[in-house]
């Protein structure tokens, strides 16, 4: 029988569907301003990569749907930042790397 938590609760499931969204959106910082300088393409890819991880364990371990604290919405969230961070780290290093754009 699940038991909705408040929804003020951090439980475990939350707080680590928050540490893979912060991850996901470090990692799309990064993953911006490796486009623009042409440095921190790796960061950005191992950030992102890492909150898809966390996100996808998140969502793998959930009993529960939303409301139930096991950070099921947030781990959703972690996994589309962190795709989307990793999309953008694979993009800046490819075009570092001269395979992209035309540059070489």
């Amino acid at each position: 029988m699940n038991i909705a938590a408040s929804a003020y609760d951090l439980t475990p499931g939350r707080l680590w569907s928050l540490v893979g969204a912060a991850l996901g959106i470090a990692g799309v910082v990064l993953g911006a301003l490796a486009l623009r300088r042409g440095k921190g393409a790796v960061a950005a890819l191992v950030t992102g990569v890492a909150g898809v991880g966390i996100g996808g364990w998140v969502v793998a371990a959930a009993k529960g749907g939303p409301g139930t604290g096991y950070g099921i919405v947030g781990g959703y969230a972690a996994l589309v930042i962190g795709l989307v961070a990793a999309a953008l780290g694979a993009l800046a290093a490819a075009r570092s790397r001269g395979f992209v754009g035309g540059r070489r």
